[in-house]
């Protein structure tokens, strides 16, 4: 069976983004697996003593991604699809590539926000890093506004 990984960052385009992966991957009869990165500095609060680790904090925004990703991963497989979910903490385009090397994918379906100019050179684009950059076909949906 294939396999189609599909990052997700909860933002409302999630939605359109799981939608036409769950397309193709009946096209395909694929299975796929909904990929969310993790801020690495998501523990971290500034106070009087500058930067303190909390790991409290850390632990619950992750398990609140992680029952984030459930809900996501039972509506793909109310849609007819397999489907697994895997969350990391890192850089996303870095988890996201190695991820995808690791569990040997045949795709990657990312979401296109839309945006260009300055906001790619201040901010970065991840959609195109994840072209340039993945090792297997890149399917990339429109799912601005």
């Amino acid at each position: 069976m294939k396999k189609i990984v599909v990052p997700v960052d909860f933002s409302a385009q999630n939605k359109k983004l799981i939608s036409y992966a769950v397309d193709f991957a009946k096209m395909i009869h694929a299975k796929i697996t909904l990929l969310h990165v993790a801020s690495m500095d998501i523990g971290y609060a500034i106070g009087d003593l500058g930067y303190q680790y909390i790991p409290e904090v850390e632990n619950t925004v992750l398990e609140d991604e992680a029952k984030k990703l459930d809900e996501l991963k039972l509506e793909v497989e109310q849609m007819g699809v397999s489907c697994e979910r895997q969350l990391l903490q890192g850089i996303p385009s870095v988890a996201i590539l190695d991820f995808v090397k690791k569990a040997h994918t045949d795709f990657l379906v990312v979401g296109s926000h839309g945006r260009s100019g300055f906001y790619d050179v201040f901010v970065g684009s991840l959609t195109k890093e994840l072209t340039q950059k993945a090792p297997i076909p890149v399917l990339v949906v429109p799912v601005h506004e």
